[in-house]
């Protein structure tokens, strides 16, 4: 046991969901755009010249990999749900685009937050101030309580937090990515880094049981690797978690004997950051296949993507 002193959490001040402002309205977000000869104009207007043509190339492989019933494995960070772009995601789910998602453990608590009320993201600068910020009482409940139900039936993290949103039948449910996974049996992992998430304040966190259901996650995202020849890998804006997990499941399923060198991968980002121009990008193709990067803000490139992905399915 450690002779180290932990913080003592039971006086921690807990606030209900509704005493705070939320910047982010399931008002606000994109609607899904229907395939249309006029999108189909617009992209072939563009030029066949650097990154316009690598994003035709892109979608010309992953449709290939699609008509093949390869997998497309969608990584992201949180920011895409704070950008009003669930729905745009869901169509590609819905569609059999995206056939399995991974996301960190802020994508959790977004999503289920625009489920439950309809909006999330808090004015942390002015939260910050007394102490408030990701407090929120429910939120942590409804994760906490749901991971340690999941844990002790061995289910995963993004398994337990599908079936706790479908248990709670939310009002706002139609724009929440986990249980659009739990509804289409699509597999959906949670990839945690200990004291990032607001829940890790909550006295009723426990590291032992998000651990245990990250670190299934990570085995089930593993899985997901083994049939990947033949594949794409998107990683949208996530900029270190995603791309270091990626990196160390396609490393384990090599380890254990399986083919996976030739298939394709992108990233989507607002800078070129380091690890996913390597780990994503470079250094999973020494055997083969292909990257792609591609710079820009997240709700201009996705609609840009999924119009592209379903105006070329058309044809």
């Amino acid at each position: 046991m450690s002779g180290f002193k932990e913080i003592d959490l039971s006086k921690a001040k807990l606030c209900p969901f509704s005493s705070g402002k939320r910047r982010v309205r399931v008002e606000d977000f994109a609607h899904s755009f229907p395939p249309g000869d006029d999108f189909d104009l617009f992209l072939d207007s563009l030029p066949r010249i650097l990154k316009a043509k690598e994003l035709g190339e892109f979608v010309d492989l992953l449709l290939r990999a699609h008509q093949e019933e390869k997998p497309i494995i969608f990584m992201m960070g949180a920011h895409l749900i704070k950008c009003g772009l669930s729905p745009i995601l869901i169509d590609l789910m819905e569609r059999g685009i995206i056939t399995g998602m991974a996301t960190n453990g802020a994508g959790v608590i977004h999503d289920l937050e625009i489920a439950l009320w309809g909006s999330t993201s808090e004015d942390v600068e002015r939260a910050l101030e007394d102490g408030s910020f990701g407090m929120c009482e429910e939120t942590g409940r409804h994760i906490n309580e749901a991971l340690a139900k999941g844990v002790e039936r061995g289910l995963g993290f993004g398994e337990a937090i599908g079936e706790k949103i479908e248990e709670l039948n939310p009002p706002y449910g139609k724009h929440s990515l986990f249980w659009a996974a739990h509804r289409l049996g699509m597999p959906f992992t949670v990839h945690v880094a200990l004291g990032t998430d607001i829940i890790h304040q909550h006295p009723s966190s426990k590291g032992e049981v998000i651990g245990k259901a990250s670190l299934r996650d990570f085995r089930i995202f593993c899985q997901m690797l083994i049939s990947l020849q033949g594949g794409v890998v998107v990683n949208f804006g996530s900029a270190v978690i995603l791309p270091e997990v990626f990196l160390k499941a396609l490393n384990l399923v090599r380890n254990l004997g399986y083919r996976v060198t030739d298939f394709t991968t992108a990233n989507f980002d607002m800078f070129p950051f380091y690890r996913p121009l390597k780990n994503v990008v470079e250094r999973p193709h020494s055997l083969g296949g292909r990257g792609f990067s591609f710079i820009g803000h997240h709700e201009i490139m996705l609609p840009l993507l999924a119009g592209a992905i379903k105006a070329r399915l058309r044809k």
